[in-house]
């Protein structure tokens, strides 16, 4: 398993951007360059169940959040694969990433917001993480400061 971060800065509070982050609308936003039609079905709740579906609904990942610490910092554990609407947790494909962890920082930096997202990743996964996240933190950072 590797390790990624991505950082930036946005002008924005940490309750704005934590809103962006984990409100659906804006959620299928930021989202989009993972997948069109992403979305997140769960409260956001720590130890709540997260199901992360394509456009299809019936394709994903499994994952549970495991910290919930308002406006601060969101730790995701994954746990599987969702493929045709059926969560798999126990497969040998699974196993090689099951329990990745996937953090939201949000700190405070001269009147703005720093977020920095930290994650477990597979290797074979490694080189497109690495050009998709910068996107999803423009459209975070952009959807953060609009109306600020």
């Amino acid at each position: 398993m590797e390790k990624l971060t991505f950082k930036t800065t946005i002008n924005a509070p940490r309750e704005k951007v934590w809103d962006i982050l984990w409100t659906d609308e804006t959620y299928r936003q930021w989202t989009r360059p993972f997948s069109e039609g992403s979305r997140a079905e769960t409260d956001w709740k720590k130890g709540s169940k997260v199901l992360f579906l394509g456009g299809d609904g019936q394709d994903g990942m499994v994952s549970e959040v495991a910290e919930n610490i308002p406006n601060e910092y969101m730790s995701i554990r994954h746990l599987g694969m969702v493929t045709n609407g059926v969560e798999d947790t126990t497969s040998e494909q699974i196993k090689d990433w099951a329990g990745a962890i996937e953090d939201y920082t949000l700190t405070d930096v001269a009147g703005k917001t720093e977020l920095t997202v930290n994650m477990d990743i597979a290797e074979k996964e490694k080189d497109n993480m690495a050009k998709i996240w910068p996107s999803a933190m423009d459209i975070i950072k952009e959807l953060s400061e609009k109306n600020n």
